[in-house]
């Protein structure tokens, strides 16, 4: 079902763990959602006929990766991302300003201009203005647009990450301004603060002032651990609004949603279902399988016996380490889809369970296995 108009509709409340719905004119979001991450215009290894049928009700893509390559002229040209990339989804766009950090030795910051880039793929110089990102991604149709701000890398820097909160309020202003009057589309503010509660509760307080339709939690997922990152949520979702969506930006593992959810969280995004999957890795109830080990040439049972996706049970353990160590790409599509149905399962599972008030049964089955040694291992935002 879909909405002329962005909205937000809280559902349900089991403690602080929250049920809810987005509603786009493309198509209603239940949340808590996971997001895949289709950076440059594809979540890889899967088409999107085959996302909509593992449950993803949104993507995300981005508004940098875009700008540089195929360039922003060639999708306006046939009216949007959706159109071409084939999407019937709602899509989030991030701003750029995640790359600010991870492309760092590329970039200068000037609070006037914007952030100033050395293109990674060619090193021709562009300026990425608040305004700039916000013109670029009305021009990709999002649905939900995110303002330009600087992400920090994780630091104990209190003076420095002050500084940043003061640029990226003032770049939020710009970009609500530039956004100006659209009710289709929803535009969020990012909180800043590195893992200090007064710096994050000042940075969500000014963005309140500016008044967005959803609020997302940025600068996480850069280096501390879960626990940090989990203090950081206890300290400032009871402050955010209760009547807007609320985004934990690149996370991250099932135990991070887990415990996220448990703290208020509404949304979230993670390259993790699909890098996983290029690597031989595969999500099951039971525990992460590396199925570039030698132990699987003689299993001959599914990944995962109810997986009805493209008859994903018919592929056996030991034909999908056979397809990784012939460097098949077919392996990496298998795990791929079986990944993100794994992440939309627990998605469901989720809701489901604060629908009935059951979330906390739920979370105490299922945080300490997905906590293991089998879910603990690095990843990346984007």
């Amino acid at each position: 079902m879909s909405s002329e108009n962005f909205s937000f509709n809280l559902l349900n409340e089991d403690h602080l763990a929250r049920l809810g719905k987005i509603n786009t004119h493309r198509g209603a979001i239940d949340t808590p959602a996971f997001m895949p991450v289709g950076t440059q215009g594809t979540v890889k290894s899967i088409f999107i006929d085959d996302l909509i049928s593992s449950g993803t009700q949104i993507i995300l893509s981005n508004t940098y990766h875009l700008m540089i390559r195929p360039g922003i002229e060639r999708i306006k040209r046939v009216g949007g991302l959706h159109k071409f990339m084939n999407c019937r989804l709602p899509i989030l766009t991030d701003s750029g300003g995640f790359q600010i950090m991870s492309l760092s030795n590329l970039v200068k910051i000037d609070e006037k201009n914007g952030a100033i880039f050395n293109s990674h793929i060619d090193g021709k110089k562009f300026v990425l203005s608040p305004e700039e990102s916000i013109r670029i991604q009305k021009d990709l149709n999002s649905d939900i647009v995110m303002v330009l701000d600087e992400c920090p890398k994780l630091t104990s820097d209190k003076n420095k990450l002050s500084q940043s909160i003061k640029l990226s309020i003032n770049w939020a202003e710009r970009s609500k301004k530039e956004f100006g009057n659209n009710f289709k589309k929803g535009l969020f503010g990012i909180i800043q603060g590195g893992i200090y509660k007064d710096l994050r509760l000042e940075s969500l307080e000014s963005l309140e002032k500016i008044d967005f339709d959803g609020y997302a939690l940025g600068g996480l997922a850069v280096g501390e651990t879960q626990d940090q990152m989990f203090k950081v949520l206890d300290e400032v979702t009871p402050s955010m609004p209760k009547n807007k969506p609320r985004y934990l930006m690149g996370v991250g593992t099932p135990s991070d949603i887990l415990g996220a959810v448990k703290r208020g969280i509404d949304m979230f995004d993670c390259v993790m279902p699909t890098r996983s999957g290029r690597t031989g890795l595969a999500f099951t109830w039971e525990g992460r399988l590396n199925l570039r080990n030698s132990k699987y040439q003689k299993e001959d049972s599914p990944i995962n016996e109810n997986m009805n996706l493209r008859n994903l049970k018919a592929y056996s353990k030991s034909y999908i380490n056979h397809l990784i160590n012939s460097n098949e790409i077919l392996a990496s599509m298998i795990l791929t889809m079986n990944n993100i149905s794994f992440y939309q399962e627990l998605m469901k599972k989720i809701r489901g369970t604060l629908k009935d008030n059951t979330f906390n049964d739920f979370y105490s089955k299922y945080y300490f296995s997905f906590s293991s040694i089998l879910f603990n291992w690095l990843y990346e935002r984007r």
